[in-house]
């Protein structure tokens, strides 16, 4: 019989699925659990190669024959963001957002919905219940946050907590290196702000402010249209097989 360390994480392998990304293809999935005082720890160590956190589940890709999920990081030290990007961030001067720890609320599960109906109606978190969003929030053992966007109104300046109607949010993990976004989701009806684009612009930005060197974007997809918007914020690394390179559009 073989015996494992509680500290060396043990990995499993997914059955076969579809493909939400390219059509006609597969995905498999490696995965380990991210539990107990070393989690932070294994959390940073995966998402440097090229895993991904999902409540207290880190994974990464596994196809057979397919590499066309690449992790990506912004080198935010380096990033200088282009006209267009200075737009949004004037569009949403009038924004507040302040961060919490990983707690759900029924104004975040309300805009969540209201995001998957529109976004994702066929996607693998439809579904998703109440309960299923408090889980996805809580179930961590890593640093996670829930950093809240907000339209300023009077009397900001003074409350602890903005009072403003919430149009964004992102869970995002605080790690040694950077900052990952897990997930995030806004008001898809305020399309004239570009949210997606100014909440990685605002991360981009904290990571500065701490002077941490990375932004985690998860995976680009070469092939598919949805995730193109992830090579804009340049400079930026993808993980290749010879290690972090840096991508040349």
């Amino acid at each position: 019989m073989t015996s494992h360390s509680v500290n060396s994480p043990q990995f499993f392998l997914t059955a076969p699925s579809p493909c939400p990304y390219l059509d006609g293809q597969s995905e498999r999935k490696v995965f380990t659990h991210l539990v107990g005082q070393n989690a932070a720890a294994m959390n940073d160590l995966l998402t440097q190669g090229g895993f991904r956190r999902s409540q207290n589940i880190a994974y990464r890709p596994a196809c057979e024959g397919c590499r066309a999920c690449v992790s990506v990081r912004i080198l935010a030290g380096e990033f200088r963001p282009t006209r267009n990007m200075r737009r949004v961030m004037a569009r949403n001067s009038d924004l507040v957002a302040s961060d919490y720890d990983a707690e759900p609320s029924s104004e975040q599960f309300a805009l969540f919905r209201s995001y998957l109906d529109s976004r994702h109606r066929s996607g693998g978190m439809a579904d998703m219940s109440v309960v299923d969003y408090a889980m996805m929030v809580e179930d961590t053992h890593v640093n996670t946050r829930v950093i809240e966007y907000r339209k300023r109104v009077e009397g900001d300046g003074i409350l602890q907590q903005p009072a403003g109607p919430l149009i964004g949010v992102a869970l995002t993990d605080m790690m040694s290196d950077g900052l990952s976004m897990v997930y995030s989701f806004f008001d898809t009806s305020l399309a004239d702000r570009s949210m997606g684009t100014y909440m990685i612009l605002d991360h981009i930005r904290r990571a500065q402010a701490r002077g941490l060197p990375h932004v985690y974007l998860g995976y680009w997809v070469d092939g598919s249209p949805k995730m193109e918007y992830k090579t804009r914020y340049q400079p930026q690394e993808h993980l290749m097989a010879q290690g972090w390179q840096r991508y040349k559009p």
